[in-house]
Formats: structure tokens, sequence, C-alpha cells
């Protein structure tokens, strides 16, 4: 009896030992499970174990204790050679990995994926991870467009708390785009162009690290969306390319932009109507048309735009620096916004407000009303202008621009002697200002004008 009971015993530690050392092996095999993201879809299924294709897009892995699903778009068919039509195949994985928690689509590196426009629906599960690390290609001639998404290349709607990143590339191919823009070719019809990246109608949406190049038109929109934060991210584009803005925010809230480098055809970030609480720092800009708030009012609509920041930028080689743009005729307003710590490189136009934009082959007609621009700071802000007016603002006569304010500008130019113009512009100027800024202690429309003197004001700019 002892024999049996000593011998059971023996047995029941030998399967316990057994037993813990294959759960030590698994829970080792588990930790060290890494995806690869290079495309390399069968050395990804020997490392998992010789998985299949569907096993493969919902394999478990854990990192920093959060569970991924990787979702690869080559297990949903794409070849990734730039030539065959791997939409389907995004399309197909976009819907995987939008119904699973903790999902990661994987665009894998050293491949690039041709795809024609798509919208990439939600609402999703949650803590979805778009990891882009090769290139995503647009058809190349418009005649190859999807006729329906005149607008959009690659837009993702309604999510919440999804997360973009990977450092790979969204090239849109946009060179037979801009050849056949009206800017360029006057003899085309002016029509709309798709843009490359859009966020919509989304939430808590964080963009790191990709770049983005070649927009058929704008490169990257975020619109009707809350909580948006880019960081990281390259926009390229030649300086010809028309409207080629780099980041286009509409109708936002609390969107954070930083450390990020823009160079486009048009204005590096552009910022319309509906957004507030919008913020930019360490920004570099050019070539391209600077950073603007506008166009507003175009066609007599309203425009608000409150509550933007720059902090810590670098503008060089474009057409404008800092730029707040309003057509005749429109209505709304523009508040609180602060412009500080700003290097200008050789800029054509450093500060501007123009109350009188017009992106318009004809002339502008004169109207009255206009969109109200008040509490606008410009802070330390130096460098060099391309042109005597380092500091120009053309505001309305009959709706002026008020509490504009300097502090410690110098902004030089090498040929003839810096100069700021004033229209209707009323505010004061504080600590070095130069070149000086008199006009705008005026206390009512019709002040003090470039070199002390009153001067007939032409309200037309045209950006053509």
């Amino acid at each position: 009896m002892g024999r049996t009971l000593g011998f059971f015993s023996i047995l029941v530690l030998l399967i316990l030992i057994i037993s813990a050392s294959s759960s030590d092996d698994q829970r080792f095999t588990t930790d060290k499970i890494h995806f690869w993201f290079n495309g390399d879809g069968e050395q990804e299924q020997e490392r998992a174990g010789g998985l299949s294709d569907e096993a493969d897009s919902i394999l478990m892995l854990e990192r920093g204790g959060v569970a991924r699903v990787p979702v690869n778009v080559h297990s949903f068919g794409a070849v990734g050679d730039g030539v065959a039509d791997d939409t389907m195949a995004f399309r197909n994985a976009w819907y995987k990995a939008c119904s699973l928690k903790n999902a990661v689509l994987l665009v894998p590196e050293r491949h690039r994926y041709k795809v024609n426009a798509t919208n990439f629906r939600g609402p999703c599960q949650r803590h979805l991870i778009v990891q882009v690390k090769g290139t995503i290609v647009a058809p190349d001639d418009p005649k190859d467009w999807d006729p329906k998404y005149p607008s959009t290349w690659l837009s993702f709607s309604n999510l919440n708390g999804v997360r973009f990143q990977g450092g790979g590339v969204i090239d849109g191919s946009g060179s037979k785009w801009w050849a056949a823009s009206c800017k360029i070719d006057r003899t085309n019809p002016c029509k709309e162009a798709p843009t490359a990246l859009t966020i919509d109608s989304s939430t808590k949406i964080r963009v790191k690290g990709l770049t983005i190049q070649f927009a058929q038109q704008m490169h990257f929109v975020i619109y009707r969306s809350d909580v948006v934060r880019v960081s990281g991210v390259r926009i390229l584009a030649p300086k010809d390319s028309p409207n080629t803005d780099g980041i286009h925010i509409g109708e936002s809230t609390d969107v954070a932009i930083q450390n990020c480098h823009i160079g486009t055809g048009d204005d590096c970030v552009s910022i319309v109507n509906a957004s507030s609480n919008i913020k930019m720092k360490k920004i570099m800009c050019g070539p391209g048309h600077g950073i603007s708030i506008g166009s507003l009012g175009k066609d007599k609509s309203t425009g608000i735009v409150t509550g933007v920041v720059l902090d810590t930028a670098t503008i060089s080689g474009t057409k404008n620096g800092l730029r707040i743009k309003t057509w005749q005729g429109g209505s709304g307003y523009v508040k609180s916004v602060r412009f500080e710590n700003v290097k200008m490189n050789d800029v054509e136009n450093p500060i501007i407000i123009d109350q009188f934009y017009c992106d318009s082959p004809a002339t502008c007609k004169n109207q009255t009303s206009a969109v109200k621009i008040s509490q606008v700071i410009f802070r330390n802000i130096n460098g060099t202008s391309r042109t005597p007016h380092a500091m120009k603002f053309a505001c309305s006569d009959t709706v002026p621009c008020s509490n504009i304010v300097l502090n410690n500008i110098n902004l030089e130019t090498e040929n003839g002697t810096a100069k700021t113009f004033c229209n209707c512009a009323m505010g004061f100027h504080y600590g070095i200002v130069q070149p000086t800024a008199d006009c705008l202690k005026s206390s009512s429309c019709g002040g003090i004008q470039e070199d002390a003197q009153r001067q007939t004001h032409d309200p037309t700019h045209t950006e053509l």
C-alpha cells in the first residue's frame, strides 16, 4: 500500500512537471512570435507554424500586453507589383480588419499596390491600426479613374480611435491630373480632382510617420472630424502643381499638427469654415503658398474660424508666409489667432491679411460685406522677404480688421527697403517691429498708409 501510494505520488508529480513545462514552452513560443511586415506570406506562415491564409489573417499577437489581430492585404489577393489592380484586395482586407477588435491592417513594405478610389467606411471594432509600410499608388491616367469618386481617392469615414502609421508612402500619381488643370491649360474647363487621403466624420484619429506625395489635387483633408493628431508626416509635390494643398482642415475641431514637412504647389496648411482649436507646431513649409486661414466667404457664404495657433515654423521659398484670405461679399469671422516663432526664408509675402482675395480669371466685383477679422497676433517673426511688401494688411473699408497685434517682428529684403502696407487695419505693435507698422495705430478706417501717405488701393488680388 505504501509502495503504491508512493508510486502514485511520483506519477502525479511527473504529470505536473510535464504540464508546466508544456505550458512554459507554449507561453515562450507566443511571446516570441514576431510578425514581420514584409509581405512575404510564406515566411510568415512558416513562422506561425504553417498557417493557412485565413488563419494567418487572424493570428493573435501579444505585444505590450495587447492582443493584435493582423490582417494582411496579401491574404486577400493583393499582388503588390504596381501593375495589377489591388483595389478589391484592399477593400476585402478592410472589411475583415474593420470587423475585428484590435486588428492591424497590414500593407507590407517593398511592394507597390495600385489601388483605385475607395471609401473605407466605419464604424469599426475598437483599436484598429492601419499599418502602411509599402507604397499605395493611384492609377496614373484620369481616364482610368472610378467615376463614382470624382473628388476622393483613399477616403476613411465614420471611424473612432483609428491609428494610421508605418512609415509608408501614399502616392497620387498626379502629373497627368495637373497637366489637365485649367490653371495649367487655360483651354480646359475647371473641375475638381481627387484628394489623396481624406479623414471624414471621424474622431480620435492619429496619423503618424506617413509620406503623402504627388496628389491629384489636395494631399490630406481632415473634414467634419474631431480630436485628430498628425505627426511626423511628409507631404511632397512640385511647386508648380496646381491646388495641391498639403493639409486642408474643414468643419473640424481639436486638430493638432506637429513635426511635419510640407512642400507643394499650394498652401502647406489651409484652414477653412467651421474649424476651431487648431494647433500647429514645428512645421517645415516650402515650396508652396504658406500657411493659410481661408479662403472664406466665397459666393457670399459664411465663414467662421477661431482658435488657431502656430508655434515654431520655418517657411522657405513660398509665395506667402502667414496668411488670412477672404472673398468680398462673404460673412462670418476669423478671431483668436496666434502666429509665433516663425522663420521666413525668401518668402514673397511673409505676413498678409487679404480681404480682397480673388482666385478667379475674371476681376472680382467690389462688395461691401466681408468676413470680419480680429484678435490676430504675430509674434517673433523674422527672416527675409522677396518683395518690399513684407507685411500687408488689405482689409475691407466697411468691415475693417481690428485688434491686429505685432510683437518682435524683423523682416528684411535683400533689394530695397521692406515696407508695411495697410488699408483699414487697426491694432498696435510693441517691441522691435521692422519694418515699422505705424499704420496699425489708426483708430478708424483710413489711417496712415504705406510710406506715411494715403495711396489708392486696388482691392483685386488674383492668385492665377
